[in-house]
């Protein structure tokens, strides 16, 4: 992470690549540019954390995969989104929405 990035929130990764996922398939390195785009640069996955949580996800039912070639013809590892991870990224969502606003409420509780 970057020096003015955020930390992720324990479960917030989950939800970060399911929504990266929506719009469509994309690469490793893809869902983290596009985290890094839906977040204006909040927050920054590196491989390290990005990659075993895309082979949990897809062990779990919520992402597919298959081989293809990235932009610069190398060989790399598309993501998508199964019926499942669609469902988990509605729960998930609904889930932070909960979360967000009970942190807004106690942020103005002073």
């Amino acid at each position: 992470m970057g020096d003015n990035a955020t930390n992720l929130l324990q479960g917030t990764l989950d939800l970060l690549i399911l929504r990266a996922l929506a719009t469509g398939e994309l690469h490793g390195l893809g869902v983290s540019r596009r985290i890094e785009q839906i977040t204006k640069g909040t927050f920054l996955v590196k491989p390290g954390s990005l990659f075993p949580a895309l082979h949990r996800m897809e062990e779990a039912g919520w992402l597919s995969s298959f081989w293809g070639e990235s932009e610069n013809n190398r060989r790399a590892k598309y993501y998508k989104l199964t019926k499942a991870g669609k469902a988990q990224m509605e729960v998930e969502t609904e889930q932070w929405q909960k979360v967000a606003g009970a942190m807004a409420s106690a942020l103005k509780a002073v």
